[in-house]
């Protein structure tokens, strides 16, 4: 039977006696404990607590006997939740208690969690049901730094799948090292994702804009673009001027990579990817090969980000240049979910039946 007083604060508990013991003698009662059958008299104060326990207007008749009412709420306080609270402290929620079982079932080697991470990211990361994903997210939250909420959104954007679809090769090794290590960055490529997502922007996706809009916002919301570029970007500045024969040209967006130890350097287009666009930024990087970059520098990076990209033409376009040019999409929204995993698990089947096929 419920007992409907508003609420019994415990603030102290001594020698496993309880607030309503405590109330009862200060308020001159004996109580028969239906726990041990027994009448008892607490000849001590012992704890806190409340004076009396008020009923509301609408109090069931019982109630009116004291000793009803006084189990009713002994009951009430040694609630399996409340008993954990007294013991160990706050925190024992019913959704609190279920990650804590969660995080026990995924982690059963005390040593495999991270001392880097909060509990918040930890249960950030039981939401996710792939083992492998799940362990991606945790070695980049941790090389990373994420914040829990850089976490989250990383996890909505798809990240993990994303980075999968990149170089369209996605394989079982591939998914393994991402799981394992994280994301690896030792070449130009690994830079890359493909699409990159701008939902940060707010910029409707049906609304025109121009190339200089999308770099102002770009510019305006730098930290959140630095996230979605991935570790060891630096900001440099945009429209970076470059001068040939009296003619001068302007770099988008200039960023340093202190992993690679390279210029990356971004163009914006509001269009699909055209052979032009491949050919000057092409021009860029030479320029910064012979001019800008110091000794110590690898030669600078070019990325190309598009709404749409043609795969022949963009292999025809950025196949046979010396230097590293990219081409990636970017999206104003996040990315359909369900659409990327379905769009890596049918590049694995493919891969595996390739690999059956080849035994």
């Amino acid at each position: 039977m419920p007992c409907p007083h508003n609420e019994i604060t415990i603030v102290q508990r001594s020698q496993r006696q309880s607030a309503v013991a405590a109330a009862a003698y200060q308020s001159g009662e004996k109580l028969f404990c239906e726990y041990d059958q027994q009448v008892k008299h607490y000849p001590e104060k012992r704890g806190i607590v409340h004076n009396e326990i008020l009923l509301p207007a609408n109090a069931l008749p019982e109630y009116a006997d004291r000793n009803t009412l006084w189990n009713a709420a002994e009951a009430v306080e040694k609630q399996w939740n409340s008993q954990l609270a007294r013991e160990f402290g706050k925190g024992f929620s019913r959704s609190n208690l279920q990650n804590m079982r969660a995080f026990y079932l995924a982690y059963e080697k005390c040593q495999t969690p991270s001392g880097k991470l909060a509990w918040s990211h930890y249960c950030e990361l039981l939401t996710i049901s792939d083992e492998c994903k799940r362990s991606f997210y945790e070695k980049e939250a941790v090389n990373s730094g994420w914040s829990v909420r850089e976490l989250k959104r990383q996890i909505e954007s798809s990240l993990y799948e994303r980075l999968l679809l990149s170089s369209g090769d996605a394989n079982k090794e591939k998914v393994l090292s991402l799981a394992q290590k994280g994301i690896e960055i030792a070449q130009p490529a690994d830079i890359i994702r493909d699409p990159y997502v701008f939902e940060f922007l707010g910029i409707p996706e049906n609304k025109p804009y121009l190339e200089s809009d999308l770099e102002q916002a770009l510019v305006m919301q730098i930290e959140k673009f630095l996230l979605e570029l991935g570790r060891g970007f630096m900001f440099v500045g945009t429209q970076q001027r470059i001068t040939l024969n009296n003619t001068h040209y302007h770099v988008d967006m200039v960023f340093y990579n202190k992993i690679l130890r390279a210029y990356v350097l971004i163009e914006l287009k509001t269009k699909k990817l055209t052979p032009e666009a491949a050919g000057q930024l092409n021009m860029y990087l030479n320029y910064y090969a012979a001019e800008v970059n110091d000794h110590d520098d690898n030669p600078p990076i070019g990325i190309i980000l598009c709404t749409d990209k043609d795969g022949v033409a963009a292999e025809y376009a950025l196949g046979g240049l010396s230097n590293n040019i990219f081409a990636s999409r970017y999206v104003l929204y996040m990315p359909d979910k369900e659409q990327l995993v379905a769009q890596v698990e049918a590049v694995l089947k493919k891969w595996h039946d390739k690999n059956d096929g080849n035994q």
